[in-house]
């Protein structure tokens, strides 16, 4: 794609995720997958002069470089007025959760493409608002499913598909750590969810995503660290735990174990290497590659803007997926065991 006219980009919200689409696009451009960051918005006048760089769980790299040139990307103070700019194609949505759908909806009104950061909403009636637009719609929209990229996982996908290993006997997730501190935005569930819709989301998708709709799920603990088990007849064992219950100290870990019939894949992303395939008394690490799920991410959605494909992430998953975390939270209301459902 490297004489491909570039895709022109614009990112909204310049916090850790904002800088973290944007190193994602400049290696996608890198790479021959031809973009261009042409436009910023951010209320920030600091960060629209390209000045500050945000901390994250994730090392995304690129901390204290400036980043942007403010001489060639245009700067904005409100969203809608980047979202008015003829001279951009894709936008990628980088904003609090609660601004997620408005700005979803005037992305695909105004005629732009749209990346928009998980979660894609708090509830899932609001998620169904720009499912229903999208479906209309001439322009892709987007939910920033990263995990769906992240090499060693989509390896797990395949993995679970083709048979290679036989049949899926257990699956076990964790996302763990404390309460994200570099904004006082998370601390409020009624804007972010809380855990369970922030941080355990990807999981929860993700599980989705390989074994389909749970017939029924059972949850335990709080929606700020819960832990379900999720009900299907041809996985004897699924079950994934995410919370923000540890202190700082604890730090930000991420693992999963998929027992095969003829092998277990072992992911842990503070370990290098981070992802480990045992067969029988022998293990080895599959080489998947050294991208991160957000350069895989940003690289297939400029590919399916400038090639005029499918989203590569239908906004009705982000549906079923917030969908089946209201059924997990409803198992912790009761008690009991909430529906599989996450269909729309």
């Amino acid at each position: 794609m490297a004489d491909a006219t570039p895709v022109r980009v614009g990112i909204i919200g310049l916090g850790f995720m904002g800088r973290t689409h944007l190193a994602a696009y400049r290696s996608a451009n890198e790479a021959g997958h031809a973009c261009r960051v042409v436009a910023v918005a951010d209320s920030d006048p600091h960060r629209r002069a390209g000045e500050v760089a945000v901390a994250g769980n994730i090392d995304t790299g690129g901390a204290g470089e400036r980043l942007f040139d403010p001489g060639e990307v245009r700067a904005y103070e409100r969203a809608e007025d980047l979202l008015a700019d003829p001279g951009v194609d894709l936008v990628s949505i980088c904003t609090p959760t609660d601004t997620h759908v408005p700005l979803a909806l005037a992305a695909i009104a105004a005629g732009r493409h749209a990346l928009v950061e998980k979660p894609l909403a708090v509830r899932s009636a609001d998620a169904r608002r720009v499912a229903a637009a999208a479906s209309k719609a001439r322009t892709l929209c987007t939910p920033a499913m990263c995990m769906r990229f992240w090499p060693a996982w989509s390896w797990l996908k395949r993995a679970i598909d083709s048979g290679e290993f036989g049949r899926v006997t257990s699956a076990t997730f964790h996302r763990l750590g404390s309460r994200p501190e570099w904004t006082d935005f998370y601390a409020d569930d009624s804007r972010s969810g809380g855990a369970i819709i922030d941080l355990h989301m990807h999981d929860a998708d993700f599980i989705r995503w390989c074994f389909g709709p749970p017939r029924g799920v059972v949850s335990a603990g709080s929606t700020n660290h819960i832990t379900t088990i999720y009900r299907y007849d041809h996985v004897p064992q699924v079950v994934a735990e995410g919370g923000w219950g540890h202190q700082p100290g604890f730090g930000f870990r991420v693992r999963y174990a998929v027992c095969f019939e003829r092998a277990t894949a072992d992911f842990d992303l503070g370990r290098t290497p981070q992802f480990i395939l045992h067969r029988g008394t022998g293990s080895h690490a599959p080489d998947v590659g050294p991208l991160s799920g957000y350069e895989v991410q940003a690289r297939t959605m400029v590919d399916a803007v400038a090639l005029g494909g499918a989203s590569p992430v239908p906004v009705e998953d982000a549906v079923a997926a917030l969908e089946l975390l209201e059924e997990e939270r409803r198992s912790l209301d009761s008690g009991g065991e909430g529906t599989g459902c996450g269909t729309l």
